[in-house]
């Protein structure tokens, strides 16, 4: 099939990645605005940042678990970020040309995302509280920042490709919400958690905080691909039999696949 071929083929995937982050960056939007805001219930009941980490965690680790086993993850395979969908490239599980729609959907879907999420809270989430839930680095800084995401991906992406070519691959979905909210409760402090170029620029964008967003331009790839690197080294390529997170549907597969039922 020719590239051309392919984006004509496979536009509804890339719609589905676009949708899927869209709805990811307005839940973030929603949740953290619910949360954090000082005139709302939530903050004025819970004084704690941690346990509004856990609350914020538990939030968007349903989110993307919710996302993943949708029909719109069901159909594009539920990366939803630029990073996993880059290293899927590298695994060579992925077309050129299908990974570049993927990530420019999901850049699209992510800034379409923050853009209904300023409509609709501007007035929630454009407070200092919330700050367009912008990833900034912690009091530690820059350095600790770029390492703490480097970290991270590297684990997220070690457990997708470890449980995903598993006889427990149904649950990678879940592996993968499960760290998103342990990560958002432990993590952010030092980070602001992203673990997504994508989900990164967004609210950067809107929010006017550019100084520190290489980090998560850089980090999250970074660490994905030598998560990728060691799963080759430890496993062989052969052992990564596809890129969606969520394989088992009804749905067509418009990868290089050669996933069999565990």
């Amino acid at each position: 099939m020719s590239s051309l071929e392919r984006l004509h083929a496979h536009w509804p995937e890339y719609l589905a990645e676009a949708i899927g982050l869209g709805l990811f960056m307005i839940a973030a939007s929603g949740f953290g605005s619910l949360i954090e805001h000082p005139c709302l219930p939530v903050r004025q009941a819970v004084s704690e940042a941690l346990t509004r980490r856990v609350l914020m965690g538990l939030a968007m680790g349903s989110t993307a678990c919710a996302l993943i086993y949708s029909p719109i993850g069901a159909r594009s395979g539920g990366h939803m970020n630029p990073a996993t969908t880059f290293t899927f490239w590298r695994l060579g599980k992925i077309a050129g040309i299908d990974a570049a729609g993927y990530i420019l959907a999901q850049f699209a879907g992510a800034m379409a995302g923050m853009a209904v999420a300023a409509a609709g809270f501007q007035q929630f989430i454009a407070a200092p509280e919330v700050h367009y839930v912008a990833t900034v680095p912690g009091p530690w800084g820059s350095a600790a920042a770029f390492g703490a995401e480097v970290v991270i991906t590297f684990v997220l992406m070690t457990v997708v490709l470890q449980v995903s070519n598993s006889r427990f691959s149904r649950g990678t979905g879940l592996a993968a919400g499960a760290l998103v909210a342990v990560y958002i409760t432990f993590e952010a402090p030092i980070s602001g958690m992203s673990l997504n170029p994508a989900r990164s620029l967004a609210p950067a964008w809107m929010a006017g905080e550019m100084a520190s967003l290489w980090i998560y331009l850089l980090a999250p790839p970074l660490g994905m691909l030598l998560a990728a690197e060691c799963f080759v080294r430890s496993h062989g390529a052969h052992a990564v039999a596809c890129a969606k997170l969520h394989h088992r549907t009804t749905v067509r597969c418009i990868f290089h696949c050669r996933f069999v039922e565990g």
